[in-house]
């Protein structure tokens, strides 16, 4: 059985924690440079480590059988995630909100009703529809839609998106925020109703792997040490 944990940083360490009170060892081996990790304290599990973008399409592939990423990656790749993955636990860290948010200096948007009278205007001055910056180009458009939010156009950020309207490059952002230092700090604030999505690291299942009778073994493991 696979087992897709992120490959680097705080998230990694937090994965690792999180199994170690479990009972199941994550590690890396090799350098730093090298994707290699190992499995003690459970028999039948080996560890893929990949970023934690890639890790929605390689559970939707089939390609791991458990993984771990957010709910903004898994919900915003996989436009049929339901069908696709199962989320299996709630890990109790990365945890983040998606957000919409403009420049403090709008003081007459607050809302998003504001921002699509606002996003009207714009495109009456300027020729040209109020661009938003953001990753997440699925969940904001499906947002925006429902909440009738119109002239605008999505523009793609992979950089700092906080920066993207100092910088002249957007007017307007959809970013994860977990304290809200870096948008004040950046003179931007979130709507009042401007809340895409509640994110955290979360443990899923692929609903589409082929399941050997060991991986089902290793895994009915897995789950029972969660349990």
């Amino acid at each position: 059985m696979k087992l897709g944990v992120p490959s680097k940083g705080r998230l990694m360490e937090k994965t690792f924690d999180w199994f170690a009170a479990h009972g199941i060892r994550l590690s890396r081996t090799g350098s730093d440079r090298e994707y290699a990790g190992a499995v003690t304290g459970i028999d039948g599990v080996s560890l893929v480590l990949l970023s934690a973008g890639e890790i929605p399409r390689e559970l939707a592939a089939g390609r791991i059988h458990l993984g771990v990423t957010g709910t903004d990656l898994v919900q915003d790749k996989l436009p049929l995630w339901e069908q696709q993955v199962e989320p299996l636990e709630e890990m109790g860290f990365g945890e983040a909100d998606l957000i919409v948010a403009v420049p403090q200096a709008w003081v007459d948007v607050d809302t998003l009703d504001d921002l699509d009278a606002a996003a009207a205007a714009f495109r009456a001055t300027h020729g040209h529809r109020l661009r938003i910056a953001t990753k997440y180009h699925r969940l904001v458009r499906e947002f925006l839609r429902d909440a009738g939010v119109a002239d605008y156009a999505i523009v793609d950020s992979q950089g700092a998106t906080e920066g993207t309207v100092a910088n002249e490059t957007a007017e307007a952002i959809a970013d994860i925020t977990s304290s809200g230092e870096t948008l004040r700090a950046n003179h931007l604030k979130v709507l009042s109703d401007g809340l895409i999505l509640r994110s955290q690291a979360t443990l899923w299942r692929s609903r589409v792997a082929d399941v050997a009778d060991e991986d089902r073994a290793a895994m009915a493991e897995v789950l029972a040490r969660l349990g």
